[in-house]
């Protein structure tokens, strides 16, 4: 795996395999739709050497997932699919790249004084909290919210998130994290370590930081006992950064980038 090519094989052999236990996949044209359960969804992709993916099959493939109760997305690599964006933005879809990164000489970067990292166990009684931290953070991208500003959610919807991520620990194919200052959690982060034909794959998600406390490296922190954990079995981990500023808060860490990862939804109005 030491050339561009090869790393990005190996990338799209995993996005292709992550859903198959969850899920059963719908072809759609030149879409693959994995049908899974709401509480673990996965975005719609092209399907390797499927062909050109055209607006009528995003369409299609939007429609079958909002009937299955799922979220309607499409996920690419955009130096693989070249085509796929036009055909999103044809089909009314708003199309967003991101960098995407690989871990090719990780460096160590501790947390905070006062900050201390915990592998989350299956049955840790605190994972919803865990969860709750990040929905805040991922609610408040720029803002300076605290934990107690979004409210717990406590519906039948969250409770099957946290029974699949909890299943996904036990299983071993979800490594999560917790930061944790003076009693509370504080960041969040996880990596999906995958079998693909031989070659362990794990990709870095989830890295979220309460909105008052970023700017202290406990995001760079928290992926990189990440990042040592997942290899010390993985062979090839890569992650795709929320824009260009924090990839190069991840380029501190070791990582390099390599491609981009592009997302299509649609979006509501502002």
């Amino acid at each position: 795996m030491s050339t561009r090519p090869g790393l990005l094989d190996c990338v799209e052999r995993y996005f292709a395999a992550a859903p198959v236990a969850d899920a059963r996949i719908e072809p759609v044209g030149g879409l693959d739709v994995p049908i899974a359960e709401p509480a673990w969804p996965y975005p719609a992709r092209p399907r390797p050497d499927g062909g050109p993916v055209t607006a009528d099959d995003v369409r299609a493939a939007m429609a079958l997932l909002e009937d299955s109760g799922l979220p309607a997305v499409i996920e690419w690599v955009p130096e693989r699919s070249p085509g796929t964006a036009a055909a999103a933005r044809a089909a009314g879809l708003t199309v967003e790249e991101l960098p995407l990164l690989v871990a090719v000489d990780p460096v160590e970067l501790l947390p905070p004084w006062g900050v201390r990292l915990y592998l989350v166990g299956a049955d840790d009684p605190q994972l919803p909290h865990y969860q709750h931290v990040a929905a805040t953070a991922f609610a408040t991208p720029g803002g300076a919210a605290d934990v107690g500003d979004v409210p717990l959610d406590g519906s039948p919807e969250a409770r099957a998130r946290t029974v699949a991520l909890r299943d996904r620990i036990a299983d071993g194919r979800t490594v999560m994290m917790v930061a944790v200052e003076d009693g509370r959690p504080v960041a969040v982060g996880s990596h999906q370590p995958l079998d693909v034909d031989g070659t362990e794959i794990s990709e870095v998600v989830g890295v979220a930081t309460l909105p008052r406390l970023r700017g202290r490296g406990l995001g760079a922190g928290i992926t990189s006992a990440l990042v040592a954990h997942a290899t010390e079995t993985a062979d090839m981990v890569f992650l795709a950064a929320g824009d260009d500023d924090v990839a190069r808060v991840y380029e501190r860490a070791g990582f390099a980038r390599l491609a981009t990862t592009a997302v299509a939804e649609v979006r509501p109005p502002c």
